[in-house]
């Protein structure tokens, strides 16, 4: 590692085992990619790392395209997370952008959603999902910009962001857009562990890219248990 990585403010991920494959976590500001297929526990990282803010004195906006309010304090609650305590004392600010209402959700995103982020005072934010957001544009080109001025929302509000996004069926190893990689600062990959016969036995978990971080580079198996996600950093030697 050199002098300027070291350097770099850290935000803890909030998911046991995660921060030990980032040098702390993520970088603070940067925008972060977490992508993989149904089930493997996007919504749940989300939530996961907000409220792993809230217990730190911090206070983070989820962004939800899919699930409505009710569905997602009901997620975190399974997990024994502080949900409802942290919504009333304004640390959790989960807002709904409703798909149905495409061009008003565009407006907000290119126009007041970085002002509206820092006014709430956002130290993290989830968006999930980016897939949604980029059906609201019809062409490659606007769901870019749509895109750019998600990521310059989120940066300009001083926050560090998660987006999560559905893996492409066919390549499971990128999102299905093949967009969102390039706006962000990191990729995770979160995915199917299978054996021999095709069989899927467990979740992995692999840092694709983080921009000024020496991450681990070894897919390590994770799991979602009673408090949510954590991952088995020592199964594998980290490779570097």
């Amino acid at each position: 590692m050199n002098g300027s990585e070291a350097k770099v403010p850290r935000v803890p991920t909030g998911i046991p085992g995660l921060d030990d494959m980032l040098d702390g976590g993520f970088p603070e500001g940067h925008v972060i990619l977490v992508t993989g297929l149904p089930g493997t526990g996007k919504t749940c990282f989300g939530l996961q790392f907000l409220l792993g803010g809230v217990a730190k004195g911090e206070t983070g906006v989820f962004l939800s395209l899919e699930e409505e309010t009710p569905q997602l304090t009901a997620s975190a609650r399974q997990f024994g997370w502080p949900v409802d305590s942290a919504v009333a004392a304004k640390r959790l600010h989960l807002v709904r952008l409703d798909p149905k209402d495409a061009k008003r959700n565009l407006e907000r995103i290119q126009s007041d959603l970085g002002r509206e982020l820092a006014q709430l005072g956002a130290k993290r934010i989830v968006v999930d999902s980016v897939s949604l957001l980029n059906m609201l544009s019809d062409t490659e080109p606007a769901r870019r910009t749509t895109l750019f001025a998600l990521a310059a929302a989120c940066r300009a509000a001083g926050a560090t962001t998660v987006l999560t996004a559905e893996a492409d069926p066919v390549h499971p190893e990128v999102s299905r857009d093949g967009l969102t990689e390039y706006v962000a600062d990191g990729v995770i990959l979160l995915s199917y562990s299978t054996a021999a016969d095709g069989r899927r036995v467990g979740l992995s978990l692999r840092v694709m890219k983080m921009r000024r971080t020496q991450h681990t580079r070894s897919i390590q198996p994770y799991e979602i248990g009673a408090h949510g996600l954590s991952v088995d950093a020592k199964a594998v030697d980290f490779g570097r």
